[in-house]
């Protein structure tokens, strides 16, 4: 069973509002490509600069499928599902470039995409489909967040700073995330663009 989540996640792995007294029957998950490394790095510097609380909580990642309740076989529903649509992907470049903000509708400041906004695109439709279908509450927009629910001064920093930001790198992998009961996301698999299945699911029952 897959769960509905809060409209204002749709865009980011972000706290995952709403979703985070689970019992042990219950995950928070969601599906993102993480920034390489040196990038990363820098990115969660900045987050942490801009004083947003979840900084070292969220890895710097563009979202694919925002926080998911699953109950009962959904992991493994959701892994198969995965897995299929890795198989039918293809590495693709990125390069981010500038920043972006979702104000007035959303306090978050991102960096863009400026290159592998189609990737990201076919990615998530192909993985928000099926039993893993819904409407969002805004069109996707692929985006890397620095700053997340910070005061206007944070936010106008946040979005001056990243002015000049830039990076590129090859996607050849998503991964699998899960949000633990402290808010900490952690890669739980990874799903290679040339349909190989690289890590294995943690059977346990629930987040710790």
């Amino acid at each position: 069973m897959v769960a509905a989540r809060t409209p204002r996640d749709d865009a980011t792995l972000g706290p995952g509002s709403g979703l985070m007294a689970l019992d042990g029957a219950r995950r928070v998950v969601g599906v993102a490509i993480p920034i390489p490394e040196p990038y990363a790095a820098v990115l969660q510097a900045k987050r942490a600069e801009f004083n947003d609380p979840m900084a070292h909580a969220i890895p710097p990642h563009v979202t694919l499928l925002g926080p998911t309740e699953i109950e009962g076989d959904g992991l493994m529903r959701l892994v198969r599902h995965l897995s299929a649509v890795a198989a039918e992907g293809n590495p693709f470049p990125i390069v981010l470039r500038g920043s972006g903000t979702f104000r007035p509708i959303s306090d978050v400041v991102f960096v863009q995409v400026a290159r592998g906004i189609s990737g990201c695109e076919r990615l998530e439709q192909r993985i928000r489909s099926g039993d893993f279908g819904r409407e969002l509450a805004f069109p996707y927009h692929p985006h890397v967040t620095v700053a997340h629910d910070v005061s206007e001064v944070d936010l106008d920093r946040a979005f001056d700073d990243m002015a000049d930001f830039a990076a590129d790198f090859e996607v050849e992998a998503f991964w699998l995330y899960e949000q633990s009961a402290t808010g900490q996301w952690r890669p739980v698999c990874e799903f290679r663009l040339s349909g190989e299945h690289l890590s294995r699911v943690d059977p346990s029952p629930g987040p710790s």
